[in-house]
């Protein structure tokens, strides 16, 4: 285990590296921070860091920067999450309560996060196998041809046709519509097959086929990849970082451009809590000179979907942190209301 006076050192190196961008030697650190002790004293501190691998020393630098290793233990044990001023918090409640509709929230969340952090952001849809049913229109467009449109509690909305085997009127479409909503609103969509398996056979006859295509449609809806749906902005920003790369930015936007590495990125949605993954934690090659914060969010207590960031390691951890945990409460709330 570390002294605490070493860990104040580690500290010490991890901020004035991430605002300085140049390595740090033992003469600055003992000048801009009050450690209390020699600068012959901070050396011998950062010789014991950097045998233990939290620090390293960059190409014949005097000075020294962290490692993955060094950010792990800054961010578990050393980082406070900053909490955001009360201009900023009332500037992303003004931004994201203009939303109109579920694109518009997850579209401003994006483009909130990226200029809070000025990293690139990933927001996920919520997903559709955590979410309730809120109603089920179905609208006549033909005689034999309808329209299914699935509203979930998160504000998401589905829609599709239905090519109905028979024509199918308007009292029957009715009377179809009302028994839909009574069995299934708000019950999660994973209950929804068991509760409509027998529907079919409480109409007459000739009405079958039609409602048991309507219902086939819905349970596809449901059981669709759709979770599998994401925003992302300020990309550019990671032009900034140029030097943070050892040798070009284009592994992380290709890695960037795979949805599925985003996905992986961002972790289980069920997991709420915060996640910080740093450098070589994230498995993918062309993200391992990057860091991911990320959290969920949802419209009670269970998250629904995640959101975060991705940028360089070398990263203002504690006020991104605060960042992205502000904006997915706030988030949370819209969905909430909406």
């Amino acid at each position: 285990m570390l002294s605490e006076r070493r860990l104040e050192v580690l500290r010490a190196i991890v901020q004035d590296y991430v605002g300085t961008e140049e390595p740090v030697g033992s003469k600055a650190l003992t000048e801009r921070h009050g450690l209390g002790v020699s600068p012959a004293t901070v050396r011998n501190d950062m010789a014991v860091l950097e045998d233990e691998g939290f620090i390293a020393q960059p190409h014949t630098s005097a000075g020294r920067i962290p490692t993955d290793k060094g950010y792990r233990l800054f961010v578990d044990k050393l980082a406070g999450v900053k909490p955001l001023s009360s201009p900023e918090r009332r500037a992303i409640q003004n931004f994201l309560d203009g939303a109109v509709d579920l694109d518009d929230v997850v579209g401003r969340t994006v483009r909130l996060l990226a200029q809070l952090t000025r990293q690139v952001a990933v927001v996920q849809y919520p997903s559709l196998t955590r979410s309730t049913v809120r109603h089920v229109e179905l609208l006549s467009l033909a005689p034999a041809r309808l329209m299914l449109v699935l509203i979930t509690d998160t504000g998401r909305v589905e829609q599709r046709m239905v090519d109905c085997p028979a024509p199918f009127g308007e009292t029957s479409l009715a009377d179809l519509r009302a028994r839909l909503n009574s069995r299934v609103v708000g019950r999660r969509f994973a209950d929804v097959p068991q509760l409509v398996q027998d529907l079919p056979e409480s109409f007459d006859t000739e009405d079958r086929g039609t409602v048991s295509t309507v219902l086939a449609t819905l349970l596809e809806t449901l059981v669709e990849e759709t979770e599998e749906r994401l925003m992302i902005g300020g990309t550019a920003n990671l032009t900034r970082f140029g030097h943070d790369f050892p040798l070009t930015i284009r592994p992380v936007l290709e890695a960037l451009e795979e949805q599925v590495v985003l996905l992986k990125l961002l972790g289980e949605a069920k997991d709420s809590g915060m996640t910080v993954r740093i450098g070589h934690e994230n498995a993918h090659e062309g993200l391992t000179s990057t860091s991911v914060v990320a959290v969920g969010y949802g419209s009670g207590d269970e998250a629904v979907a995640k959101l975060g960031v991705v940028g360089p390691t070398r990263m203002d951890y504690p006020g991104t942190m605060g960042a992205v945990r502000a904006v997915a409460r706030y988030v949370g709330q819209i969905l909430a209301e909406s």
